[in-house]
């Protein structure tokens, strides 16, 4: 619950691009997009994709949706008045699509634009052909937007779009997640009004089978693309969702080059010494598996430099212990961007809702930080040994 007269309610299914067959590469991510593109209402009436818009934002609420290697997720914000109207169009549309075949034609060619405007942008780019080195050859390192000969497989036979709703959207892979001046049991009387209404799907079982992911032998991989930069990518395996170091993990990230200027890549390689305008590091826990990255541009002139001072950073954590002070500081300045995230209605709920995905449970961010809290110099240097070892770490360069 919240005071806020503004509620978020979405859905999130288990099912991303990892579920995908290598020939519809792209089909999560293309459902996503055309699911707006008319439904059925529960007495059988067709919404056409204008009429979706102006449920939605003829109230002033915004509605969206995005893909990922495991996941995919409808959300909307909206006046509070109007939440069962809006929970029940998202429920609509998710769980019965049309696919009318004038307009996801025309939804095939925003998708073609998107896979463009992503291939021009080295920085976003590297991180599909790093995924794809690290997972190579397994539908992990599949591109969430897939490629133009798959969607145009994709796009001739309507079929595919409403096989994967049909086998892929049921509710035992499914969390409706909600924040607003609502109480619980109105929630779940609107929730089960909207499901139940929308599809005869809710005793079903889904027919996700995910492959386990191999490990490969880590190696160094260079593409030539007409880039005036240097972009640099490094990384390897990682804790998976739940892992008993995960927590520790994202601390570990926040020292090495989590977003914050204080981050010791960021005053290595920037302050220090100039060398580039963007470094970050990530660690992305995933359901059987993850992993961390390093992202960087730099002169041609300067990469040495730059991956010595970035492999220097990783010694540093892998054989020098932080002292109390230090962790300290890591720890009240993580503390300080959990309490900001929070005041994010949006960051909530999204969060909540691949808790209870994957956790049936859903922690507050002060839950969250009790259990940091407890992490150990010790830990951190162990985490550090695990994940940064010299021998464990692949490398991308775009050159």
């Amino acid at each position: 619950m919240s005071s806020s007269e503004v509620a978020y309610v979405g859905i999130m299914v288990g099912a991303g691009t990892r579920d995908e067959e290598p020939t519809l590469n792209g089909l999560a991510h293309y459902v996503e997009h055309t699911v707006f593109k008319g439904c059925l209402t529960p007495r059988g009436e067709n919404v056409t994709a204008r009429q979706i818009i102006h449920k939605i934002e003829g109230i002033g609420g915004e509605i969206n949706a995005y893909t990922t290697k495991e996941e995919t997720t409808f959300y909307a914000a909206t006046p509070v008045a109007h939440y069962a109207q809006t929970l029940q169009l998202l429920a609509d549309m998710v769980l019965r699509p049309t696919f009318p075949k004038q307009e996801t034609d025309k939804e095939l060619g925003v998708i073609l634009d998107e896979i463009e405007s992503y291939e021009d942008s080295p920085s976003e780019l590297i991180y599909d052909d790093f995924e794809n080195l690290i997972f190579h050859g397994h539908p992990m390192g599949m591109s969430i937007l897939g490629t133009k000969k798959s969607l145009h497989n994709i796009s001739r036979t309507p079929t595919h779009a409403l096989n994967w709703v049909n086998t892929k959207y049921t509710t035992d892979r499914m969390v409706v997640f909600s924040q607003g001046k609502m109480s619980f049991d109105s929630v779940c009387h609107q929730i089960e009004k909207a499901i139940d209404s929308a599809t005869s799907r809710q005793h079903s079982k889904s027919q996700v089978c995910r492959q386990p992911v191999p490990v490969i032998a880590p190696n160094e991989q260079t593409f030539k693309r007409h880039t005036h930069q240097t972009h640099v990518m490094l990384g390897g395996l990682a804790y998976p969702l739940g892992h008993k170091k995960q927590l520790g993990a994202y601390l570990l990230n926040n020292i090495l080059g989590g977003g914050s200027l204080n981050s010791r890549l960021n005053l290595s390689l920037r302050e220090q010494k100039g060398l580039v305008y963007t470094v970050e590091s990530q660690y992305v826990p995933l359901s059987d598996t993850g992993y961390w990255n390093i992202y960087f541009a730099c002169d041609a002139n300067n990469l040495n430099a730059c991956l010595d001072l970035t492999t220097k950073e990783l010694k540093r954590l892998r054989e020098e212990k932080l002292s109390s002070l230090q962790l300290h500081r890591a720890i009240q300045q993580l503390h300080g961007q959990m309490a900001i995230s929070a005041e994010n209605q949006e960051n909530n709920v999204l969060a909540m809702g691949k808790s209870m995905l994957y956790h049936n449970i859903s922690l507050t961010w002060q839950e969250v930080f009790k259990r940091i809290e407890n992490t150990s110099a010790d830990i951190l240097q162990d985490i550090a040994a695990d994940l940064f070892a010299e021998n464990h770490i692949f490398t991308l360069f775009y050159a």
